[in-house]
């Protein structure tokens, strides 16, 4: 019965009620010792010390999780059941819960009375700021216990533990797929739905993602502002470049389990792992051929849209695929008169790209007479029929 009037939150007393508005008020009556923060209540001074010990009887029987409180079990069963029935009314989008609605509320007023005396940034809640004010003290209260990594607030810590955990609790209702973090999911399922809603101003194509379009622009623009310190070589994205470091390291701190392969990246990683387990989850609805990666589903789809968005500055051939394009260009960089129309791969001499055609009609002229296999090669032919002798 007794609602908070700044944010909408409900509270079985008035006490709780109280103390919560000391959010708000600035009240903070609780000094910590050991580095001078400021509380609102003696339970959010003591509680990084007394997590250990906090009884947590509600647990959610979906996966397993507990809570102190009844209404926190609550509130995440909601991740569960994905309902969200607290919706905006200026744009349609829904909330789990009735506080969330009332703090994105704040998005189409553009309020935002709350300054950093630091900075000069605002924020439209207290909370913010109070989280904000800990990248300028350095402080850091919530400690993994796993590998004793340390964060500014508490939800940083839930979502980081997961990778401890394994812990995937949105899932998707199309597929079943589980994910760690709710805006993956978001994400994943315009799979499903084939939304785009990232749209490139100058040539119209679409993306799912954000950061697809963002890394798109860059092929109109041309620009590539990092560079290597090592070499010279220059990249379009930050990440890309800190990938290229990694060849000068000679680093491979990621093992296969299963073959001990070691690669540079995280996501090499996952991507081999799939050759042990022959998952192949991306599906073209065209035709039926399934991938191990989106990307390649990407590049695969666009045989049937012919869509050629990777286009030569020098003679305006166009490609599927980037490193079709990149293949191309040394045509003029090089030189090589005989070009695959299909790929863009130039040759020195007419037989070289005849055999080359092969690649791309599957043509395989030579066959072995002892078990009727063919080649595109004769001198592949030669080394199978070694098998016979």
């Amino acid at each position: 019965p007794y609602e908070c009037k700044e944010c909408g939150k409900g509270f079985t007393c008035r006490y709780q009620l109280t103390m919560h508005q000391r959010i708000y008020s600035g009240e903070k009556h609780y000094e910590c010792k050991e580095n001078g923060e400021a509380f609102s209540s003696g339970h959010q001074l003591t509680a990084p010390h007394t997590f250990e010990s906090v009884e947590k009887p509600y647990k959610c029987e979906e996966c397993g999780k507990a809570f102190s409180v009844h209404g926190r079990l609550t509130r995440h069963q909601g991740i569960h059941s994905g309902k969200k029935p607290y919706e905006c009314n200026k744009c349609g989008k829904s909330f789990r819960l009735n506080s969330s609605l009332k703090i994105h509320q704040n998005i189409h007023t553009g309020e935002k009375p709350y300054k950093c005396k630091e900075c000069g940034k605002a924020f439209s809640q207290r909370a913010h700021l109070a989280h904000h004010n800990r990248i300028h003290t350095g402080y850091k209260p919530f400690e993994c216990k796993e590998c004793g990594k340390s964060f500014r607030c508490a939800s940083y810590l839930v979502i980081h533990e997961r990778i401890h955990t394994g812990e995937k609790p949105y899932v998707c209702q199309e597929c079943g797929k589980g994910f760690s973090y709710s805006h993956k999911l978001t994400i994943h399922r315009r799979v499903h739905t084939g939304e785009k809603p990232y749209e490139c101003k100058e040539c119209g194509k679409a993306f799912s993602v954000s950061g697809q379009l963002t890394q798109h622009l860059s092929i109109h623009s041309g620009k590539k502002p990092f560079e290597c310190n090592k070499c010279g070589k220059s990249f379009r994205f930050i990440s890309v470049l800190k990938a290229h470091q990694n060849i000068h390291s000679a680093e491979k701190p990621y093992e296969c389990k299963e073959c001990g392969k070691a690669f540079r990246h995280a996501t090499s990683l996952i991507y081999h792992d799939r050759t042990h387990a022959g998952e192949k989850s991306y599906e073209c609805k065209e035709c039926g051929e399934t991938f191990s990666h989106a990307s390649h589903l990407i590049i695969h789809e666009r045989i049937h849209t012919s869509d050629k968005p990777y286009e030569c500055k020098r003679c305006g051939k166009a490609f599927h695929c980037a490193s079709y394009l990149v293949r191309h260009e040394s045509v003029h960089a090089d030189g090589n008169p005989y070009m695959c129309e299909e790929c863009g791969k130039a040759f020195n001499s007419s037989h070289e790209l005849s055999i080359h055609h092969r690649v791309h009609t599957g043509e395989k002229p030579f066959k072995c007479n002892k078990c009727r296999r063919s080649f595109r090669l004769r001198s592949i032919l030669e080394v199978h029929q070694r098998i016979h002798i």
